[in-house]
């Protein structure tokens, strides 16, 4: 007897996370960590949460993440890409809130290039007239 599961791939920056929904009680495991080891601070708690407080799902289902790259706040933003993709999967009736929620859009920006002659992305070196 196989479990359901249902599996959504999130993306923001330079994080990839794989997010898989099974039937269960609400617990949100990131890396094989708790979400409260995993991430310090409350905010990014929150926008993990976001697809699931969303659709009022979030007592349904049991969330098993496997996130790379970045730093923490784009795997906060990897997470809930991934978790509103999975949601989609289990019942399609939850598209129209989670796409005017903003959260099935994939965030386009990423860190722009360094260019040559300067010290950054646009930062120059600093000019002195004599």
């Amino acid at each position: 007897m196989a479990k359901e599961r249902y599996y959504g791939t999130g993306r923001r920056k330079k994080s990839i996370a794989r997010v898989y929904l099974m039937p269960g009680t609400g617990k949100i495991t990131i890396n094989k960590r708790d979400i409260d080891d995993y991430f310090g601070l409350e905010t990014l708690k929150v926008i993990v949460r976001q697809p699931l407080a969303a659709t009022e799902t979030g007592d349904k289902f049991d969330v098993l993440v496997n996130v790379h790259g970045g730093g923490t706040t784009g795997q906060a933003g990897a997470i809930r890409h991934g978790i509103a993709r999975a949601l989609l999967q289990v019942d399609n009736d939850y598209r129209p809130a989670l796409k005017s929620a903003g959260y099935l859009t994939r965030d386009p920006r990423m860190k722009e290039r360094k260019k040559y002659g300067l010290k950054a992305a646009r930062r120059a070196p600093q000019f002195s007239k004599r």
